[in-house]
């Protein structure tokens, strides 16, 4: 199983269609997954694509826009009728925490699971999430209401062993953790092995940045900063271009724009207005600024580690 997985669940924007649901990511790092946004249609989309619930942690809210959060109550709802116990945090802001806890307490009374809420700060930079192996940071954005995109990156691993080099110079097993962590190794007689010769590189960490409704701003490039993957909402083509505006939204040529700014190496498109009926048109369009292009759809899953 991939280490690393984008599961697209919804790409559509406010009004769902017959071949698109609203706004809905699902991030698979290490067999945890974590949810972006939870539009119409969420969950009947997660078991579609047959996710398990059960691993279902945390749900990432960029903001308060009924097509990136109305398919809450129906999750909510659902987990309590599997009576299997658990804890959810949801990533909100503290006005949406308070509508989102009386839907909650109406429709999800006595609930099994334990639903808690992290409060962010929509002004700000900040570290919403955080574990041994990752961290997931918040960036502001620009709409019509608070809203944030968030960073996930995976932290450094470790070193690896260069078994040869280690066994000539005797380190014990014991202390391989340590090497691989970076520490040089001293031999009985005082001898100092720099950790260099006992290690090589290690694999490259990975990242995805998932940069919802917002008005194109040049400086979310620096913010956003080299990822293997962005996802960047593609609302309009170009003869919208003036809507685009007006709405606080993004065209598909601005995201390759900001793609080729932040450094990422490849893009993903999403959040298509229901106006349009043919796709491949947002993805021509954002290749005319940059080439690595993915035309996202509902089903699709974009392992990272294979990019």
């Amino acid at each position: 199983m991939a280490d690393f997985t984008i599961h697209s669940l919804g790409c559509g924007s406010a009004r769902p269609t017959p071949k698109h649901n609203p706004s809905c990511t699902v991030v698979d790092f290490r067999n945890n997954l974590f949810m972006v946004d939870c539009g119409e249609g969420a969950q009947k989309s997660f078991m579609q694509q047959r996710l398990n619930i059960s691993r279902l942690g945390h749900i990432f809210l960029t903001h308060m826009h009924g097509d990136h959060v109305l398919g809450l109550p129906g999750l909510i709802s659902t987990l309590g009728l599997q009576d299997t116990g658990g804890e959810l945090t949801i990533h909100t802001f503290a006005d949406g925490a308070k509508i989102l806890k009386e839907i909650f307490d109406y429709f999800g009374r006595n609930l099994s699971y334990d639903i808690r809420f992290n409060i962010l700060d929509s002004t700000k930079e900040e570290i919403a999430f955080e574990n041994k192996s990752l961290t997931v940071r918040t960036i502001p954005l620009k709409h019509r209401v608070p809203t944030v995109g968030y960073v996930f990156e995976e932290k450094q691993k470790p070193r690896h062993l260069n078994r040869e080099m280690c066994d000539f110079h005797g380190v014990p097993t014991s202390q391989f953790n340590n090497i691989k962590a970076g520490m040089d190794f001293v031999k009985p007689d005082g001898t100092l092995i720099a950790n260099e010769r006992l290690t090589t590189d290690p694999t490259p960490s990975l990242s995805y940045a998932h940069i919802s409704d917002t008005l194109f701003v040049h400086q979310l490039a620096e913010k956003i900063g080299p990822v293997d993957l962005l996802f960047h909402e593609t609302t309009y083509l170009d003869t919208e271009a003036d809507m685009a505006v007006k709405n606080h939204h993004t065209t598909a040529r601005q995201a390759g724009q900001m793609a080729k700014m932040s450094g990422a190496r490849w893009l993903l498109t999403g959040h298509y207005s229901s106006r349009y009926k043919d796709e491949e048109e947002f993805r021509r369009q954002a290749m005319e600024e940059f080439p690595n292009v993915i035309l996202n759809r509902e089903g699709l899953r974009t392992d990272i580690t294979r990019l």
